[in-house]
């Protein structure tokens, strides 16, 4: 009897290949409504999918964001719904189009779910759950991870692209690395260089103290990683990399955080 019921409760978090998380007992968010194919061929168009990316779709609804990217791209990638109608749906989809080995779909809830392993985060919410979302997408994914919304806007997270695609919202962000702060520089000179940044998402502004003396840090720019800023006629660009910036290509500078 005990067996029995073991398996009887196994059966309910696995089944036909959905992965089912018992937390997601509440009911959605939202009330689901599909993109349209156009919309999403756009959305994936603007995130450029290449070899070795993986794409979580946050609503995934009856999947077809993370189905199409997986057929058109050849990504792997799953999606997220509260919704065991949704997952269901999702599933079948899936393996009518051929692509069980390529995405699968877990009923879970959106705001506990692991994001951390996605280069590519799709999203068709609401703008208030997106400002929710947002500190876990700027805290847990990675710099340079691409994040696309349908119809909704993250607030005052400004977006790296807009767009109207027949009427509807297509929104693109890059999510910065963190480099507010102070930083040593070393160029290759013996005099010390000191950086201080602020921050404010991906736009960034700075000034530099050198041998006491402050100058202001020229055309800085941050997308994703990738970090540019011209000082004392000097072009850098290099790669943030946590507690440092190296340069992107050979150079005889550095940068750590103080």
């Amino acid at each position: 009897m005990r067996h029995a019921l073991i398996r009887c409760l196994a059966a309910s978090v696995i089944t036909f290949g959905v992965i089912a998380a018992p937390a997601a007992a509440r009911s959605p968010d939202v009330h689901y409504v599909p993109t349209p194919n156009n919309v999403v061929n756009r959305m994936l168009e603007l995130v450029k999918p290449k070899p070795g990316d993986y794409l979580i779709d946050l609503g995934s609804g009856d999947g077809r964001i993370p189905i199409t990217a997986a057929k058109r791209y050849g990504i792997n990638g799953h999606g997220v719904d509260i919704d065991p109608v949704r997952i269901s749906e999702a599933q079948a989809k899936a393996e009518q189009a051929g692509m069980t080995g390529k995405v699968q779909f877990i009923r879970a809830d959106l705001f506990e779910t692991e994001i951390g392993k996605a280069d590519i985060v799709t999203l068709y919410l609401l703008e208030t759950l997106n400002a929710k979302l947002r500190p876990r997408l700027l805290n847990e994914l990675r710099p340079g991870t691409r994040v696309v919304s349908h119809a909704f806007s993250m607030g005052d997270w400004k977006p790296e692209h807009h767009e109207q695609v027949e009427g509807r919202d297509v929104y693109f962000w890059i999510v910065p690395a963190r480099v507010q702060g102070e930083w040593r520089l070393q160029n290759g000179s013996e005099a010390e260089v000191r950086l201080t940044l602020t921050q404010n998402y991906q736009e960034v502004a700075g000034s530099a103290t050198v041998e006491g003396r402050q100058t202001r840090i020229e055309q800085i720019k941050l997308k994703g990683a990738d970090l540019s800023f011209r000082l004392g006629g000097r072009d850098y660009q290099g790669k943030v990399e946590g507690d440092r910036i190296v340069p992107s290509s050979k150079g005889d500078w550095r940068a750590a955080r103080i």
